[in-house]
């Protein structure tokens, strides 16, 4: 049984304790053991930013296309590989748990430059048919193509800025530490590769 004393020398010594512990995560996280994981958060919001562009875009589409099929219905094979394009770019979903899927992320991207590419050949298509490209409605779906295409480029270059930060977060010193001892199940992230040529900038809707 502890005297009157000794616990009021332990209960004195409490504080000094918590105090220690306190300065000890201070110092922790002044080393850097948060970075990775606030590193890995934006890699993740930035990847939202890039799906939620390519919606956007998706969303576009069949207004986008009935709208030439009012003026151009004989376009059908450049319509049908649109809407086809299109279908086949919104099955493919990559979320933060298939992020590091190699495969995922190509298909996806491999997906979304099809669609890139059936859109350029529709907006080709209106130069020959001048009521289309004065139509007020064509030319509204024109300007809002042309923003996405931009913030699509945007939202690629700012997810890309991010894995890259990630990953040499984690191949450096002393973020190499902190992975192998609390962050070993957080592996390298898959970045974005460009698909097509000069990917990296949005492409040009020229009516």
């Amino acid at each position: 049984m502890q005297t009157p004393v000794t616990a009021l020398s332990v209960a004195a010594r409490q504080p000094w304790r918590w105090m220690l512990l306190l300065a000890v995560m201070l110092s922790l996280s002044g080393c850097g053991i948060n970075n990775i994981p606030t590193l890995d958060e934006k890699v993740k919001s930035a990847w939202s930013q890039v799906e939620n562009q390519y919606q956007r875009r998706a969303d576009l589409v069949p207004n986008l296309v009935e709208t030439v099929k009012g003026f151009a219905s004989q376009e059908r094979e450049t319509l049908t590989a649109v809407t086809e394009a299109r279908a086949k770019a919104t099955s493919i979903q990559v979320d933060a748990d298939t992020l590091n899927d190699p495969q995922k992320m190509q298909q996806f991207q491999q997906a979304q430059g099809q669609l890139t590419g059936a859109l350029s050949r529709l907006m080709a298509v209106s130069e020959r048919y001048p009521e289309l490209k004065s139509n007020q409605n064509f030319l509204a779906l024109q300007s809002q193509l042309e923003g996405t295409e931009n913030r699509i480029a945007v939202a690629r270059r700012d997810f890309i800025q991010a894995v890259e930060a990630y990953n040499t977060e984690i191949r450096t010193f002393p973020g190499k530490i902190w992975h192998s001892v609390l962050y070993s199940d957080m592996p390298i992230r898959e970045n974005f590769e460009a698909t097509t040529e000069n990917a990296d900038q949005a492409p040009k809707v020229e009516f």
